[in-house]
C-alpha cells in the first residue's frame, strides 16, 4: 500500500499580500512628508509643526512596540495581520476625515490619524519580517522574500512624494488636505484587499504550534528578559544608534521636501521682480524711441529706469543699508508679494520637489540591492563605518554647497509631465545619502545583537520600540530649521551620523557574551 505525500501548501497570494503590507509600511509612512508640507501652506504652520504628525507615526513605535510582540507570541501571524491591518485602515480614515473638517480640528485630526496609523505600521513591522521568514520556509527562501519586500518598500516610499506632489500641482498656494484624497483612497483600498485576502487564507503559525507542544508535553521555559539584553554595553549604544538612524533616515528627506517647496526671501522675489522690470522698460523705450508720445516721457521713464539699476545694486549688495526695506517696499507696494513666514526655501514646484525627495528613497533601494550583493563579503562594521563617514561627507557638502548652482536631473511636473529639471546641487548631495542609510539598519542590529544568544529576541523586539527616534529627532531638526535655517539644520543629522561612526569603531566592540 502506497501513500501519497502531503500536498506543500501554496502561499503565493499570501506572500503577494505581504509584499503589498511591505509596500504599504513605507507609503503610509510616507504620506507625513508631502502632508506636511501641505498643511504647512494650508494652516500656516512652522516647520516644527509641520513635523508633528511624521513625530506622531513614530513615537507610536514607543507605545505599540512591545505589546506588538506580546500580541504576535500569545496570538499568532494572522490575528496580528489582521488586526494592523485593520488598524492602519483606521488610520487612513481618520487622515481622510483631516481633510472635511475646518479650522484647528483638521490639523488635530490629522495628528490622531497619523498616531493611529503609526500603530499599525509598528504592528506590521512586528509581523511582515518573521512572516514572510515562515512563508518561505525559513533559511536562504525567506531571508530571500524579505529582501524583496524590502525591495518594495523602497519603492513605494519612491511613489510617495511623487504621487501627492503632483496632486498638489504647481499651485502649492492652493494646496490643501482633500489635494491628497486619492492617496488615502489608494492606501484605504490596498488594506481593505489586505484583509479580505488575509481573512480567507491559511497561513502557518509556527509560533502557536510551538507554544502548543510545549504544553502539551509540560515543559515550561523561563524567557530572558529585556534587562539582561541591556547589560551588554555594545548592545544598549547599539539601540541608540538605531535612535539616531532613524532620524537620519527621515530627516533628511522630510527637511527637503519644506526647504524645495517654501517660498523664496522677499529679497531675493523683489529682485527677480525689479530685473524683469528693469529689462521690459529698458526695451519698450528702443522700440518706440521715434513715437512723439513717449519722447514727452522720456524723462520720467529715464528716471524710474535709474531707480529701478540703484535698487538692484542695493539687492546685489546685502552690506547695503536699507536693502531689507527697499526689497519689502518692492515685495509689497508693487508686486504685492505674500508676507513670508518662517525660514526662506527655493520656492520650487510641489511634483518637482517631491520627484527630488523620491530620488532620495530610490537611491536607498539601489542601496539595499548593493548591500545585498556585497553583504557577505563585506563585515557590518566595515560597512557602517563607510556609509557612516560618507553620510557626514554628504551632509556637509549639502550644507555648505551653494543652491544657486544647479544641476539637470529627472523630474515631474503636474503641467509637463516627465522632464528635466534644475536641481540645487545641494539638494543632490541629500539625495545621495539614500545610499548610506540604506543599509544602516541592518548593520547596526548585527553588530548590536552579536553575543547576544539567549536575549536576541528579547532585544529585538526593543529595537522596534526605538524607531521612536525619528518622532524625537525629526521636530528638533525641524526646530532647528525654524530658528537658523533649512540648511543648518541638517548639522543636528551630521551629529547622529557621527554617533554612527562612533559606534561602528568603538561602541560595538563586544566586551562580553551571554552564557549558553
Amino acid at each position: 500500500m502506497s501513500t501519497t505525500p502531503a500536498r506543500k501548501p501554496n502561499y503565493a497570494l499570501p506572500i503577494l499580500v505581504m509584499f503589498f503590507l511591505f509596500a504599504m509600511i513605507a507609503f503610509v509612512t510616507g504620506f507625513q512628508n508631502p502632508f506636511g508640507v501641505i498643511l504647512k501652506q494650508q494652516l500656516g504652520l512652522t516647520n516644527f509643526q509641520s513635523q508633528l504628525g511624521a513625530a506622531a507615526n513614530f513615537i507610536a513605535y514607543a507605545i505599540m512596540g512591545i505589546p506588538a510582540g506580546m500580541l504576535l507570541q500569545k496570538r499568532g501571524y494572522k490575528f496580528s495581520a489582521i488586526s494592523a491591518v485593520l488598524v492602519g485602515l483606521l488610520g487612513v480614515v481618520i487622515m481622510f476625515a483631516s481633510s472635511f473638517v475646518e479650522g484647528d480640528a483638521i490639523f488635530a485630526t490629522y495628528i490622531v490619524g497619523a498616531l493611529v496609523a503609526g500603530f499599525s505600521m509598528c504592528m506590521l513591522n512586528t509581523v511582515v519580517n518573521p512572516m514572510l521568514n515562515t512563508l518561505g520556509g525559513g533559511g536562504n527562501k525567506g531571508n530571500q522574500l524579505i529582501q524583496f519586500g524590502g525591495t518594495l518598500n523602497s519603492l513605494a516610499a519612491t511613489i510617495c512624494p511623487i504621487f501627492v506632489g503632483l496632486l498638489i500641482g504647481n499651485d502649492l498656494s492652493a494646496a490643501k488636505m482633500e489635494t491628497a484624497r486619492p492617496a488615502l483612497y489608494v492606501a484605504g483600498g490596498i488594506f481593505v484587499f489586505a484583509f479580505l485576502v488575509l481573512a480567507f487564507t491559511k497561513l502557518p503559525e509556527p509560533i502557536l504550534e510551538e507554544q502548543a507542544a510545549k504544553a502539551k508535553a509540560g515543559i515550561k521555559e523561563e524567557k530572558p528578559s529585556l534587562k539582561g539584553a541591556l547589560s551588554f554595553r555594545h548592545f544598549t549604544l547599539g539601540a541608540l544608534a538605531i535612535f539616531v538612524y532613524i532620524g537620519i533616515e527621515i530627516g533628511v528627506p522630510q527637511i527637503a521636501n519644506l526647504y524645495l517647496t517654501a517660498p523664496k526671501a522677499p529679497a531675493e522675489v523683489a529682485a527677480a521682480v525689479a530685473v524683469d522690470e528693469y529689462d521690459s522698460l529698458y526695451d519698450f523705450v528702443h522700440r518706440h524711441s521715434d513715437d512723439e508720445e513717449i519722447s514727452k516721457l522720456q524723462g520720467e521713464i529715464s528716471n524710474l529706469l535709474k531707480e529701478r539699476a540703484k535698487l538692484l545694486n542695493e539687492l546685489a549688495d546685502p552690506a547695503v543699508a536699507g536693502m531689507e526695506q527697499a526689497a519689502q517696499e518692492v515685495a509689497t507696494d508693487e508686486v504685492a508679494a505674500p508676507a513670508e513666514q518662517g525660514q526662506p526655501g527655493l520656492g520650487m514646484n510641489a511634483g518637482i520637489a517631491g520627484a527630488l525627495v523620491g530620488m532620495y528613497w530610490l537611491m536607498m533601494l539601489f542601496g539595499r540591492l548593493i548591500g545585498g550583493a556585497v553583504g557577505s563579503k563585506v563585515s557590518a562594521r566595515a560597512m557602517l563605518t563607510v556609509v557612516s563617514t560618507a553620510a557626514i561627507i554628504l551632509l556637509m557638502l549639502g550644507i555648505f554647497s551653494d543652491p544657486a548652482n544647479t544641476v539637470s536631473v529627472p523630474g515631474f511636473s503636474s503641467g509637463e509631465g516627465f522632464t528635466m529639471v534644475d536641481a540645487p546641487i545641494n539638494m543632490l548631495y541629500f539625495v545621495l545619502c539614500g545610499l548610506c542609510t540604506s543599509v544602516m539598519w541592518g548593520g547596526i542590529f548585527n553588530l548590536a545583537v552579536e553575543g547576544l544568544g539567549k536575549y536576541t529576541a528579547a532585544g529585538s523586539g526593543f529595537f522596534m520600540v526605538m524607531v521612536c527616534g525619528g518622532g524625537i529627532i525629526l521636530p528638533l531638526q525641524a526646530w532647528v530649521a525654524d530658528a537658523a535655517g533649512y540648511l543648518a539644520s541638517y548639522w543636528v543629522l551630521v551629529a547622529c551620523a557621527a554617533y554612527l561612526l562612533f559606534y561602528a569603531l568603538i561602541g560595538s566592540r563586544v566586551s562580553k557574551r551571554a552564557e549558553a
